[in-house]
C-alpha cells in the first residue's frame, strides 16, 4: 500500500456540469480515464480552475466523497450494438474500432473552503485526497491540533492508494458535547464485538489525559466473547503495521477485571472462562436480598404486580430490611437475608391464621393477605430462579464501587444466566453507576458501558420495561455524568429510535439487505447500500457529528484472543465436586492453603454453613485465609449485616420528545 502524503500534481478527473447533471453545494459529478484507483466511498480534492495544485488561494477547494458511478459510450440505445455485431455477442469484440466509454462519478460534499458564500462546486481538476485532504475534508484539524488534542482513532481510510488515520473527537464519542455509539451489522460478519475491543483499547490509549480517568464496563451476554481480554491472539504483520499506522499498541488490556455469578452449587463459577489457568482472576458476583429489594421492579412480572404490590414492597424496604422489626403477633425480627425475609412472611401467616377469630385475618399492617401472599410467591421465585447470582442466606460480593481505576475493564459474564437474572444484573449495575457518577466518587470521570444485543433489550416494540427505560434514560442524559452507551445490535430498524437516534457515532458492518430496504437507510445511495450488503470483515462505515457524509474505514484485527480460540487454547474445566470448589477458592485467597485440611473440617459440615463461612471469609481477605476460615466453622455462622443502604434515586421522566 502506497502512503501518499505529497499532493499529486496531475488531476485524476475533472468536474462536469450538464442541464441533467448540474454541479450544486452538496453535490458534484466528475468524469475520469477508465482505468483509475478511484471506488465508492474515496474522498477527492477539487480546485477551481486555474489555481495551483494544493493551493486555492483566492480560489474554492470542495472535498468530497464518492458515492454513485456510472459507465456508458456513445450509443444511444442497446438496439445499435445488437444489430452492429448481428445479433453475436462473438463478432462484438472482432469490431474495426472500439466505442468510446467513458466513468462519470458521482460525489457528495464533505466540505468546502471558504465555507461562507455557500455556492455550488466549481468546474475544476479533480485530486485524490493526501492525509492532509482527509483530515480537512472530515474536520478533523479541529480537534486534532493545539495544545490539547482529543482524536480517538477509529480505523484506516483506504482507497486510491492512500491509508490515512480517521479520528473521532473524544468530546463527541465519550461527552460532553455528544456521547455514545451504536453498531449495527449481521451476526457473525459484521465484526461488532471485534470493532468495540479495538476501539476500546484506542480510548484508553488517546482519550486525553486532562479529561480525567476512564475505565468501561462489558456485558457478555453471549458465548465466550469477551472472556480472554487479557490474553494475546494471533496477530499478522499487516495488522501490526496498522495498529502502529494508529498510534494504539498492539497489546492486549493490561487490566482486565472478570466477574461472575455461582452455579447453584453457590461454589462453581458460571462462565467459560474456568480453567485452571485463568480461573483464579475471575471474581463472584452475589447479591442478597438488600441488592436485590431495590430493583424488584425488573424482576417482578407486571402483568402480576399490581400498585399494593409495589405499595408492600416499598414497606419492606423503608420498614422492615435491616431493622429490628415487630410483626404484630409477639415477635421481633431483624430482616438481612431472603431466608429472614421467609421467616417474617411465616410468622406472619401464622399470626393471621390465629387470629382468624378477630374478624381481621385477612389484613396485616394494612396490606391485604392475598398480596402479601403474592409478594412472597414472587420474591421468593427470584433466588430460584437465579440460583448463584441471588443467595438466600450468605454476603454478598459485588463490583468495586467507589473504587473503579482508570484505563480498567470490568466483564460481567452473565452469558450463561437466566434473562431474569440479566435484566437484574444489567439494571443494578448501570443504576450503580449513575449514582456514583452522579456523587462523583466512582474512582473514575467516564465509564463506556458496551451492551450487545439490543434487540433484546431495548426493542422498538414491546412493553416499557425497567431495563428499556434505563437504556433511553443513558442515551438521553449520560453524557451530563460521564456514563457512555456502547450498543450492538444486528437490525438497527428493530431498537427503540431514541436509543439509536441519541448515539452521536454511527457503526456499519455488512448489513442484510432487507434491512438496508427499511427507511432508515433512504438517505445512502443504491451503490453506498451495495457496498454495505458486501463490506468485508474488518471494514466499517462510520457516522460522526464532524463527518457531513458517511466514511469508509478498515480497523485492525484485535489483538485480544477471540472467544471461540480461546475456549480451544483454555478449555473450560469441569465443576469440581463441592470440596475441591471450596479448597479452590481458599488457595485463590491465600496460596499457602492445603486441599486436605480443608476437606477433613468441612467433611461434617452443612453446605449452606461451609458458603456461608467461605464468602465471609472471602469478603473480609484475611492473611490467613485456613484460620479465618476455620474459626467461622468453629460455631454456627452468623448471618452477615447487611452495609448501610442507600435509597436508589428515582429515573429523571423521559419525555415524548425522540430527542
Amino acid at each position: 500500500m502506497i502512503d501518499r502524503r505529497d499532493p499529486p500534481l496531475q488531476p485524476v478527473g475533472r468536474v462536469v456540469a450538464t442541464e441533467q447533471k448540474p454541479a450544486t453545494p452538496h453535490q458534484f459529478h466528475f468524469w475520469t480515464a477508465n482505468e483509475t484507483t478511484i471506488g465508492i466511498g474515496a474522498i477527492v480534492r477539487v480546485e477551481a480552475a486555474g489555481e495551483a495544485p494544493g493551493k486555492g488561494e483566492g480560489g474554492r477547494v470542495v472535498w468530497g466523497v464518492v458515492t454513485d458511478a456510472c459507465a456508458y459510450s456513445d450509443l444511444a440505445t442497446p438496439l445499435h450494438d445488437v444489430v452492429g455485431a448481428e445479433g453475436d455477442p462473438a463478432r462484438a469484440a472482432a469490431s474495426p474500432t472500439a466505442r468510446q466509454e467513458i466513468r462519470l462519478w458521482t460525489a457528495a460534499v464533505l466540505r468546502q473552503t471558504p465555507e461562507e458564500p455557500l455556492q455550488p462546486v466549481p468546474l475544476g481538476g479533480v485530486h485524490l485526497a493526501t492525509d492532509a485532504d482527509v483530515a480537512q475534508a472530515l474536520r478533523m484539524d479541529a480537534y486534532l491540533g493545539g495544545a490539547e488534542p482529543r482524536g480517538i482513532p477509529v480505523g484506516l481510510y483506504t482507497s486510491g492508494g492512500l491509508e490515512a488515520p480517521v479520528y473521532l473527537d473524544a468530546d463527541f464519542l465519550l461527552g460532553p458535547e455528544a456521547a455514545h455509539l451504536n453498531i449495527s451489522g449481521v451476526s457473525g460478519l459484521a465484526t461488532k464485538t471485534s470493532a468495540v475491543e479495538f476501539l476500546l483499547g484506542s480510548i484508553f490509549e488517546h482519550f486525553p489525559r486532562q479529561k480525567g480517568r476512564v475505565a468501561a464496563v462489558c456485558f457478555n451476554v453471549k458465548g465466550p466473547d469477551l472472556c480472554f481480554l487479557d490474553q494475546a491472539g494471533a496477530l499478522e504483520e499487516e495488522d501490526r503495521r496498522r495498529y502502529g499506522r494508529l498510534g494504539v499498541p498492539a497489546t492486549p488490556f493490561e487490566r482486565v477485571r472478570y466477574y461472575a455469578p455461582f452455579k447453584s452449587d453457590g461454589v462453581n463459577l458460571n462462565t467459560l472462562r474456568t480453567h485452571a489457568a485463568l480461573v483464579g482472576a475471575v471474581e463472584p458476583l452475589v447479591w442478597g436480598l438488600g441488592e436485590v429489594l431495590d430493583y424488584a421492579e425488573v424482576l417482578l412480572n407486571r402483568d402480576d404486580i399490581d400498585a399494593k404490590a409495589d405499595a408492600f414492597i416499598d414497606f419492606l424496604s423503608d420498614r422492615v430490611v435491616d431493622r429490628e422489626f415487630d410483626d404484630g403477633f409477639g415477635g421481633t425480627h431483624r430482616v438481612v437475608m431472603f431466608a429472614d425475609l421467609e421467616r417474617l412472611f411465616r410468622a406472619i401467616f401464622d399470626g393471621l391464621e390465629l387470629a382468624g377469630g378477630t374478624g381481621r385475618s385477612d389484613t396485616w399492617r394494612t396490606h391485604h393477605i392475598a398480596t402479601i401472599r403474592k409478594v412472597r410467591n414472587r420474591l421468593s421465585n427470584i433466588s430460584t430462579r437465579a440460583k448463584g447470582l441471588v443467595t438466600d442466606d450468605g454476603p454478598s460480593s459485588d463490583l468495586p464501587w467507589g473504587r473503579f481505576e482508570d484505563r480498567t475493564v470490568y466483564v460481567v459474564d452473565v452469558a450463561n444466566v437466566d434473562p431474569l437474572g440479566q435484566d437484574l444484573v444489567f439494571a443494578r449495575i448501570v443504576s450503580k453507576l449513575r449514582e456514583h457518577l452522579e456523587r462523583r466518587d466512582l474512582g473514575v470521570d467516564a465509564v463506556v458501558v458496551f451492551v450487545d444485543e439490543l434487540n433484546k433489550y431495548a426493542p422498538a416494540d414491546g412493553p416499557e420495561t425497567y431495563v428499556k427505560k434505563m437504556l433511553l434514560d443513558i442515551s438521553e442524559r449520560g453524557r451530563y455524568l460521564g456514563l457512555v452507551l456502547f450498543g450492538a445490535e444486528q437490525f438497527r430498524s428493530q431498537v427503540h429510535r431514541r436509543v439509536v437516534g441519541n448515539a452521536g457515532t454511527l457503526v456499519f458492518g455488512r448489513m442484510d439487505s432487507d434491512e438496508l430496504a427499511t427507511p432508515g437507510y433512504q438517505v445512502l445511495s443504491p451503490a453506498t447500500k451495495i457496498k454495505l450488503a458486501t463490506l468485508p470483515i474488518g471494514e466499517l462505515m462510520v457516522r460522526h457529528p464532524h463527518f457531513t457524509q458517511p466514511i469508509f474505514v478498515r480497523f485492525p484485527r484485535p489483538v485480544v484472543l477471540r472467544g471461540r480460540d480461546g475456549v480451544e487454547r483454555f478449555p473450560p474445566a469441569t465443576d469440581l465436586p463441592f470440596e475441591d470448589a471450596v479448597v479452590r477458592q481458599l488457595v485463590k485467597l491465600d496460596a499457602r492453603v492445603r486441599p486436605n485440611p480443608v476437606k477433613d473440617l468441612i467433611a461434617d459440615r452443612r453446605e449452606e454453613d461451609v458458603r456461608r463461612a467461605l464468602a465471609l471469609t472471602r469478603q473480609s481477605r484475611p492473611q490467613d485465609a485456613f484460620a479465618h476460615f476455620k474459626k467461622l466453622l468453629g460455631g454456627r455462622v452468623a448471618a452477615a449485616p447487611l452495609p448501610v443502604r442507600e435509597s436508589v434515586p428515582p429515573l429523571n421522566p423521559i419525555s415524548d420528545e425522540p430527542y
